[in-house]
């Protein structure tokens, strides 16, 4: 066992801490919806860094890493970059759009999209989630009915990353209603395609510096070699994105929660109370200890399922255990900054921004109580509960 990354993983890691501190400092937007313009230019200087497109193939355009040096990287950018949502937006384009055409995509749509999408020139967004299906993923009514040499696309998708700067699309629709795991299909959709309209950009508690909005299909038509992997390899490429989604996306709050917790030290060590710091008090180190605690517990559960996943190892329980380990651990770690702030908790600043950044990471990806369905069924538990743990 050896828990210390090698010589070109830290360098990579340092290089990016200082990057982020600083061409991607400043707090995320107040009002929830970030500016379009300053969005793509912080998304461009990501993108001359490497980090739009770290994990594809270096023949593409990428930086050809693996997951344990991705989750590095993914994990010294949420150290560096105090907007949260701003580095939830790069992983879910690198994790939930790149990586399945890397993984099923043909050697043309790799040329087409790839080299743009790495370089920061265009963004991905992934578009799954609809009104009426979130965690049933199997049940999406968007549908994709073949006609010729084309595919015609109906339906809405809700809650989609990335949405109002997108300009590609990786949608999922049904092609075959009903027919289970091999019932969707999965296509790579231009911005502008004639149907494909985007609404107005969602107004969050947390991740305000990610932009979201849902995407409408209305009569959308695109060629049969807009598919991605085969007609009926839909949740195939969905599964395959989310072992990166819930490992490497998540090494992002592990940098956040490493950031606010020293900056709650550093506040306890000199904030004074009955004329001694705070942080003598047992009640107050003793929560700074247990914070502590929590984001090294869940940093080892990430970093052994990004180990798994460099290996090519098919495990599904590893990632939802991450997932489930770092969202859980960043809910408490901004629980307990903000109370350790007292009254300056509630105002602006990292602790209630850690909190509200939490908050939506025990919900995207796949719910904690999907992620629990997930690992009790691996367990031998609950199989008998009709559609548990399909997302």
């Amino acid at each position: 066992m050896n828990f210390a990354f090698d010589d070109e993983t830290e360098d990579m890691r340092e290089a990016v801490e200082r990057f982020a501190r600083r061409e991607l400092g400043g707090a995320p937007p107040r009002d929830g919806v970030p500016d379009r313009e300053e969005f793509r230019r912080r998304w461009q200087l990501a993108g001359k860094q490497g980090l739009v497109g770290s994990v594809v193939p270096e023949r593409y355009g990428g930086s050809g890493l693996d997951a344990v040096a991705a989750a590095a990287v993914m994990e010294a950018f949420g150290y560096g970059c105090p907007d949260t949502g701003f580095a939830f937006s790069v992983a879910a384009h690198l994790f939930a759009a790149l990586v399945p055409v890397v993984e099923f995509g043909t050697e043309e749509q790799k040329r087409r999209w790839l080299p743009a999408l790495c370089s920061g020139e265009r963004i991905a967004a992934h578009a799954i989630t609809e009104p009426e299906a979130g965690s049933d993923t199997l049940g999406l009514r968007t549908r994709a009915v073949r006609d010729g040499d084309h595919y015609v696309l109906e339906g809405v998708k809700a809650f989609t990353t990335n949405a109002p700067v997108a300009d590609v699309f990786v949608v999922q629709a049904a092609t075959a209603p009903g027919g289970g795991f091999f019932g969707l299909t999965a296509f790579v959709v231009e911005a502008g395609t004639p149907g494909l309209t985007v609404g107005p950009p969602y107004e969050k508690v947390g991740l305000r510096g990610s932009p979201t909005a849902d995407v409408r299909l209305d009569g959308c038509v695109v060629p049969a070699t807009a598919v991605l992997g085969a007609e009926g390899a839909g949740a195939g490429v969905f599964a395959g994105s989310m072992k990166w989604e819930r490992t490497c996306l998540f090494a992002a709050y592990l940098g956040a929660m490493r950031r606010v917790l020293e900056s709650t030290v550093a506040y306890a060590g000199r904030r004074e109370q009955f004329g001694v710091p705070i942080g003598d008090f047992q009640a107050v180190s003793h929560r700074v200890v247990d914070m502590t605690l929590a984001v090294e517990s869940a940093r080892l559960v990430l970093y052994k399922a990004a180990w798994q996943l460099a290996r090519g190892r098919e495990d599904q329980v590893a990632p939802a255990l991450a997932k489930l380990a770092v969202s859980e651990a960043a809910v408490r770690v901004g629980l307990d900054a903000v109370q350790l702030h007292g009254a300056l908790g509630v105002l602006g600043g990292e602790a209630e921004t850690l909190l509200r950044d939490a908050l939506p990471a025990r919900i995207f990806s796949g719910t904690n109580e999907i992620q629990r369905n997930n690992v009790a069924r691996a367990l031998g538990l609950g199989g008998s509960r009709r559609g548990a743990g399909r997302r």
